[in-house]
């Protein structure tokens, strides 16, 4: 139970240590935060690599848990845009998350119906059979996501693409369902 706890506080110390800014997270400095030893980390992490793969598998577990919790929310089309919505406000909360989880850290889980993907998947199912559906829907949600943290300002005169994302979200979610 103990080294549990320890892999689980050294986690969240290095997802707040990201969130807060810090450019060089290192397994020394989580351990002196938790107030253990320099060489506890390393009983759960082989090192800073393998670390920040379980910061982003965390991370996807978390996304998992939102998705599932807007998901219950609605039905049909209104729930894939609940779902939508809440990858955005899960990137919004944690960019620093965000983005570690799709930089590489970590390879990214597998399209099942355990994780975030997953969930996304089932809902397009009630939709649509089309089995490009999922990844247009991913694809936008990640995009508006990706322009809402790190896009370039549209051009002057034009919206902009995260301006009104229940929009582009519901444009999406009620193509599928007439499909």
């Amino acid at each position: 139970m103990e080294e549990r706890s320890l892999r689980e506080r050294l986690i969240a110390a290095a997802v707040a240590a990201l969130e807060a800014g810090t450019s060089d997270l290192s397994l020394r400095a989580l351990a002196r935060e938790v107030g253990v030893s320099a060489m506890a980390p390393y009983r759960h992490f082989a090192d800073k690599a393998a670390l920040l793969g379980a910061v982003a598998a965390d991370g996807f577990e978390r996304l998992r848990e939102a998705l599932l919790a807007a998901d219950g929310q609605a039905e049909g089309p209104d729930a894939l845009v609940a779902q939508g919505l809440a990858y955005l406000r899960f990137a919004s909360d944690h960019p620093a998350l965000f983005r570690l989880m799709f930089s590489g850290a970590c390879a990214p889980p597998t399209p099942s119906g355990d994780n975030a993907y997953g969930v996304l998947m089932r809902r397009v199912a009630t939709l649509t059979s089309d089995p490009a559906a999922t990844l247009a829907c991913w694809a936008l949600v990640h995009g508006l996501a990706t322009l809402a943290l790190d896009g370039p300002a549209p051009p002057e005169g034009q919206p902009s693409a995260a301006a009104d994302p229940a929009a582009a979200l519901r444009l999406l979610a009620d193509g599928l369902a007439k499909r």
